[in-house]
């Protein structure tokens, strides 16, 4: 897929080997350790999201799209200055690991030394992204259609929930001119879809 690697620095911070142009959007994929899963309950998922609401506008990142699955996360993320993103990554992933010990007791490494971020180009790639993000629960067969998942972007891109954490990115917005016409034009990318089909969408994205 043209991933890209961020690793630890001796200061601590995680730098993508693809450097961050501010206003570039990126999508960034943050592994658990040895692929051992990251979240343990719902109440793990609800305080990783509110700690990357807190965290994205600490450090001017925009979120356009997210998933949460066992093991890993996806995020589409458009920083608003060089170095967010990776501060971003970094804070939220030391807190994410502080409450997952005091809750569980967790006392292994949780994350990969790093995550994966990959530019994104902006127009039908962006968009081609955010459904790949969006269908992973699809993929890995854990529900049938998108929407059946909770921790997902599908339901505000899609659906109209409200979902504080996102931040239309102007690929999106141009989709329609009310909130209801721009849903029913991003649901309908959603439809007929190959297997595979998005993924190579957001391959050719990042190798374009």
């Amino acid at each position: 897929m043209g991933s890209q690697y961020a690793n630890f620095e001796p200061n601590g911070m995680q730098y993508p080997l693809c450097p961050e142009i501010p206003g570039h959007p990126l999508h960034l994929i943050q592994r658990g350790y040895l692929h051992a899963a990251c979240f343990f309950c719902e109440d793990d998922r609800k305080a990783y999201l509110h700690w990357l609401r807190e965290h994205a506008a600490r450090y001017a990142c925009a979120v356009h799209a997210y998933v949460l699955m066992g093991n890993h996360v996806h995020l589409l993320v458009t920083p608003a200055r060089k170095g967010g993103a990776a501060a971003m990554m970094k804070t939220l992933g030391e807190r994410y690991a502080r409450h997952a010990a005091e809750t569980h007791g967790h006392d292994r490494k949780l994350w990969e030394e790093g995550f994966e971020a990959i530019p994104v180009h902006v127009g039908k790639y962006l968009l081609a992204c955010m459904r790949y993000i969006e269908l992973n629960p699809v993929r890995a067969r854990l529900i049938g259609k998108p929407g059946q998942y909770r921790w997902s972007s599908f339901r505000s891109n899609a659906m109209g929930e409200d979902d504080a954490l996102l931040s239309a990115h102007s690929a999106y917005a141009v989709l329609g001119r009310s909130a209801r016409a721009r849903q029913d034009a991003y649901l309908a990318l959603f439809l007929n879809v190959r297997p595979g089909g998005a993924r190579r969408r957001v391959a050719a994205a990042a190798n374009r």
